[in-house]
């Protein structure tokens, strides 16, 4: 059944399959937000869920390139348990941007602190953010694009608003072994 793009529920799915797109492709030189969802519909799976079938547009924030045209369906299923929404998208094209280079910079640069980074509240409570916290920023919203994507329901919508804390564990762990 055809909704409105601007429906609420639309927006909300869209939102997940944004957050499960930056906690696989995300990282602290790329985080990808939702532009504009452009068409919506639903569909009831006796027995099985609630599946919305969305076409969208996202971009990454932090480099602005044109609008990334996405399809994607976003199954909530039935069940007494918990269980992650299945997200299945695909993208015209592919991210153009490749952060490898900036990211292992990034990597290595807070490997090598005399210290281990501690910060709280990132944003502070006026919005700001200090350009040297902005990676670690953007790093916590992929990790929390996985949390936001597993505990997701049809019900919900979740947004990271500021992290209370950052305390850096050190690893002598190669960083390619970490991820």
């Amino acid at each position: 059944m055809e909704i409105p793009p601007s429906h609420y529920p639309a927006t909300r799915a869209a939102v997940v399959a944004v957050n499960y797109i930056n906690y696989q492709h995300g990282s602290p030189n790329k985080i990808f937000t939702l532009q504009k969802v452009t068409k919506a519909s639903t569909e009831d799976i006796p027995d099985v869920g609630h599946k919305y079938h969305l076409k969208f547009s996202l971009e990454d924030i932090l480099h602005q390139d044109n609008a990334i045209n996405c399809t994607a369906e976003i199954l909530y299923l039935l069940s007494n348990q918990r269980t992650a929404p299945q997200v299945h998208f695909t993208v015209e094209g592919e991210f153009k941007k490749n952060t490898d280079e900036a990211d292992n910079k990034f990597y290595n640069r807070i490997k090598s602190l005399q210290e281990p980074l501690v910060a709280q509240n990132i944003p502070d409570n006026y919005g700001n953010t200090s350009p040297e916290m902005e990676p670690i920023s953007h790093l916590a919203r992929v990790a929390c694009g996985y949390i936001i994507w597993q505990n997701s329901t049809e019900n919900t919508l979740y947004n990271l608003f500021q992290i209370r804390d950052v305390k850096q564990v050190v690893s002598n762990a190669p960083i390619s072994a970490l991820g």
